[in-house]
């Protein structure tokens, strides 16, 4: 029941009341961005939702859009200003992503939506992180440590796939919550985008592996050593 209806009534009835709830907030951040960083106020970019689907993400803009001599973007990191640092630092960057949530694209719990471009590079076993709505929050960042590991992240993501409930959500969502209070990082080390974690790459050795995930998953237990190896060198 929760799968097929109430996750989706959860995601509405928290989704609305945390918008009527931080919509000052809200309302004080698009001020300062649009003061500090000027026009547009939010960062919009296509991602892949349920089944693989494209759908537009919003954030909160974080940098500047200055470039070099030859109109290229300078990297992240020289765009990115102070109060860039502390919208993701708190997560009110991500607050927008409500609005995804109220229209159907996303939920408050699910695997971080990651770049379309993405979406030719995963195996089968990695792939099943869209059998569900992508998430506001997820699962895989409760495991900070693995923030960089694809690996890890998907086996987080595709273990979410399966074990879901109302009550696990909760969990995540408690859980994420006291974290961002404390100011914890891991929930923030993982934001699906390039600015948080490395490019996904998939190699050619990556399909000679995933039996090997899938076996491994379902054993509760990580990729051996030497496989996880051969794949994150490429």
């Amino acid at each position: 029941m929760y799968r097929r209806i109430g996750k989706r009534a959860l995601d509405l009835v928290l989704g609305v009341l945390a918008l009527v709830v931080l919509s000052p907030v809200m309302l004080v951040t698009a001020l300062l961005i649009r003061t500090k960083l000027g026009a547009p106020i939010f960062f919009r970019q296509e991602r892949a939702g349920l089944r693989g689907r494209p759908f537009m993400l919003f954030k909160f803009r974080t940098m500047t859009d200055a470039c070099d001599a030859h109109g290229n973007l300078l990297p992240d990191p020289e765009r990115m200003t102070p109060l860039g640092h502390f919208l993701r630092s708190t997560s009110l960057d991500e607050l927008p992503g409500l609005l995804n949530v109220l229209m159907g694209d996303m939920s408050l719990i699910g695997p971080r939506p990651l770049l379309v471009t993405y979406l030719g590079r995963y195996t089968s076993f990695q792939n099943r992180r869209h059998e569900v709505k992508p998430g506001v929050a997820g699962y895989a960042a409760l495991f900070g440590g693995d923030s960089h590991d694809w690996d890890a992240i998907f086996r987080h993501d595709v273990w979410y796939v399966d074990n879901y409930s109302f009550w696990k959500d909760i969990e995540i969502m408690a859980r994420i919550l006291l974290a961002v209070i404390r100011r914890d990082s891991r929930p923030n080390s993982y934001r699906g985008d390039q600015s948080s974690v490395p490019e996904f790459k998939r190699s050619a050795l990556s399909l000679q592996v995933s039996q090997y995930e899938t076996y491994h998953y379902e054993a509760q237990q990580p990729v051996p050593l030497m496989e996880r190896e051969i794949v994150n060198q490429q």
